[in-house]
């Protein structure tokens, strides 16, 4: 594992792309809601403009991010876009940036694996496997 670390940070360092690793999907808890996509982004050699997410049979992908409010609750809001400085890393985890993913296919269950394409402002795009769990799993290490 520490070799893979070391070898994604140093891609990410060299190459243009941002490189994507450790994602996962929770599915909803309640069947019909969306499920939520979260991973790392390890930002590559220039200043990048992550524009989009898609998974394939998923009817819609929005970013979002969660944040408090001055009276102590947590809202959501939509992200158009979202910076990926260059050699920085940028988390979609919970209780911030994530992926909320619309109509999941009943074929996507836990165990499986879904591939997420992040698509960047000037036309890269990069991947991650994405690990789907049920809503009460312990997230992936």
């Amino acid at each position: 594992m520490m070799a893979v670390t070391v070898f994604a940070a140093g891609c990410s360092a060299q190459g243009a792309t941002p490189v994507a690793e450790d994602g996962y999907i929770r599915l909803a808890a309640v069947p019909g809601r969306p499920a939520a996509g979260y991973f790392a982004l390890h930002g590559g050699a220039k200043d990048m403009t992550l524009v989009r997410v898609e998974a394939p049979g998923v009817s819609r992908a929005e970013m979002h991010g969660s944040k408090m409010t001055a009276n102590g609750t947590v809202t959501m809001e939509s992200l158009a876009t979202v910076p990926v400085p260059a050699g920085t890393d940028v988390a979609f985890a919970p209780g911030g940036q994530h992926v909320m993913l619309f109509d999941v296919p009943g074929t996507v269950t836990p165990g499986s694996r879904l591939p997420l394409t992040l698509r960047f402002a000037d036309g890269a795009t990069t991947q991650v496997e994405a690990k789907v769990i049920a809503a009460g799993d312990v997230a992936p290490e």
